[in-house]
């Protein structure tokens, strides 16, 4: 029993994004579609790309929508739910009005700001709760670093020894007698 039929100009759009596109969650659906226009059973198909058989059953109908949107983007993978990010926009200003005061000044007993003195801050003083990680990324994209640059010696010129008083030849040995 074939629960799944491709039209003609179906097929040759599905097997013309399967040549073209580069986005692997596409790729699997057109596969998914293309095998189960051949024959293949739901079951099957769901076992070779090791997903369930409703996850096949959604791609069909993401397929099936009548949209006035293109064949790629039907089989696109869609906006991940999840937790949204809480203070990504947030403490950034914040924490550059900040960086550049001393810290003695809000009465911490410290005299350069951490992440986690920055975190702590936040909470007492915007009651902002910020992880010490969310701080140290907006510190990334602040492009702050409190690490001490390394400091290169100058390039010595090349008559350095002349100017100093040196030698040219370097060092002489001399072989010293003793008097006994």
């Amino acid at each position: 029993m074939t629960l799944f039929k491709l039209a003609r100009r179906e097929c040759r759009d599905l097997e013309y994004l399967l040549k073209h596109s580069h986005d692997a969650t596409t790729l699997r659906r057109v596969q998914a579609l293309l095998w189960l226009n051949r024959g293949e059973s739901v079951e099957s198909v769901a076992t070779r790309l090791d997903v369930s058989r409703q996850v096949i059953y959604q791609w069909i109908a993401l397929f099936r929508r009548e949209m006035p949107v293109d064949l790629a983007s039907r089989l696109a993978a869609g906006a991940r739910s999840g937790r949204p990010r809480t203070v990504h926009g947030i403490i950034d200003p914040l924490i550059d009005n900040v960086i550049d005061d001393d810290p003695r000044t809000f009465d911490y007993n410290s005299t350069v700001w951490t992440a986690p003195l920055l975190a702590t801050y936040l909470a007492d003083h915007h009651d902002v709760v910020a992880s010490v990680p969310s701080v140290r990324l907006a510190l990334a994209r602040l492009k702050i670093r409190w690490k001490r640059p390394r400091h290169s010696l100058a390039l010595r010129a090349p008559n350095w020894r002349q100017a100093k008083g040196g030698l040219k030849r370097g060092f002489r040995r001399v072989s010293a007698r003793s008097s006994s």
